[in-house]
């Protein structure tokens, strides 16, 4: 609900739960004589407390709801009727100081950094394919990889690292044949570390390569969204966890947010030249801007988003641009109206092609991929709102 009434309508049911008195207050600020705002752990993730100061009740609620950037925050006052409205980026800075403070009087620091790490070993695993026909065709789930064990010749022990993404510029000089080839079945994660080419791709685009990490390993521990899922109860697992690498692209504690990672690595440059906005009639909108409406796809709950979407794609010639129209098939909480990606038309072809490896293009596939990455994108914009001065992020 984006206008609540008072409190207790601040969010969707079941995102406050009863504080625990064996918890503890790590940081607290006042943003003014009615509100205060703190951060309340039990040993696993924080959760945000909004304290009403005039009634002295207080609330805990998950970080995540903090991301929606045009929401608001109603709090009762004192004697019946009275209220106060609050503009998500006024309290943006508080939660920001008390989120430093909780960061300096705790490990999450090297929880978050030790997180990162494995998150990096995760979503450079390779796939491993020894037969060229499957190669040609690759199923959706190693078609989410980043790397490809390419062991497809007459020796299986020998092959190359192939890598599942566009790469220009430093990224390319990288990825020299020789540094990836494969010797002696070594084929894993270990192998491809050892090339050393994941560190030199960070270090020629950190913003692609780093930064993704940080911010959804920073996100995870501290109770945000998983990209507008719900993760809470994995993100407290994750603070028992013995070996946070256990976790896989597709591991469904994920809710799918290391298949949208990869995706937005891997479409990164589209992703950034993606334009979203909603719409209550995507065909005359878009008509009326000049797109022709070319095909039709329906997409099942789980791929775009939480429902059924009919995706219509629409083309602008004379502008180069590319329009993928995403009406809901039943009522979803995210958004009114249907979902507009409008992007560079040359770079929507080049991506049908970075989804395969030589193989057939697949559209469902790669419009599936786009709005990941998209979706990615913003929302870790807006986590980074909160998360900038402790994440250890390559750039402002």
């Amino acid at each position: 609900m984006d206008r609540p009434r008072d409190e207790r309508d601040t969010c969707e049911k079941g995102d406050f739960t009863k504080m625990d008195d064996k918890g503890e207050i790590i940081s607290s600020a006042d943003v003014d004589e009615t509100l205060s705002l703190q951060i309340w752990t039990k040993g696993r993730a924080p959760r945000l407390v909004i304290a009403n100061k005039a009634k002295g009740s207080r609330k805990l609620i998950q970080l995540g709801w903090t991301e929606k950037r045009d929401r608001k925050l109603s709090i009762g006052g004192a004697k019946r009727g009275q209220s106060t409205s609050y503009a998500m980026e006024d309290l943006a800075p508080t939660v920001r100081s008390i989120l430093d403070e909780y960061c300096v009087r705790t490990n999450f620091k090297i929880r978050m950094w030790k997180f990162a790490a494995s998150l990096e070993r995760m979503i450079h695993v390779p796939e491993i394919v020894t037969d060229k026909g499957e190669l040609n065709l690759l199923s959706e789930e190693k078609r989410s990889a980043l790397w490809i064990s390419d062991c497809t010749g007459a020796d299986r022990k020998q092959g190359a690292f192939r890598p599942f993404f566009p790469a220009t510029g430093p990224e390319a000089e990288v990825l020299s044949e020789e540094r990836l080839r494969i010797t002696e079945g070594a084929r894993g994660i270990d192998a491809l570390t050892k090339t050393g080419v994941i560190r030199d791709l960070q270090k020629a685009a950190p913003e692609r390569w780093l930064d993704p990490l940080r911010i959804m390993a920073a996100a995870m521990l501290l109770s945000f969204s998983y990209c507008d899922a719900d993760g809470s109860e994995t993100a407290d697992a994750l603070w028992e966890m013995d070996k946070d690498d256990a976790l896989t692209l597709r591991d469904p504690r994920l809710a799918g947010l290391g298949r949208k990672l990869t995706a937005f690595i891997r479409h990164f440059d589209i992703a950034r030249q993606t334009d979203v906005w909603t719409t209550l009639d995507e065909a005359k909108e878009l008509q009326d801007k000049g797109y022709e409406r070319k095909r039709r796809m329906d997409f099942q709950a789980g791929t775009i988003g939480d429902v059924p979407y009919r995706v219509t794609l629409f083309e602008h010639e004379g502008e180069g641009r590319v329009a993928m129209g995403c009406e809901p098939q039943s009522a979803t909480s995210r958004h009114t109206g249907s979902l507009v990606y409008d992007m560079p038309m040359d770079l929507y072809r080049a991506s049908l092609k970075a989804d395969t490896m030589g193989g057939p293009e697949d559209e469902f596939f790669s419009a599936t991929q786009l709005a990941w990455a998209k979706q990615f994108k913003d929302w870790s914009e807006n986590v980074t709102v909160y998360v900038r001065s402790f994440a250890g992020l390559m750039r402002s």
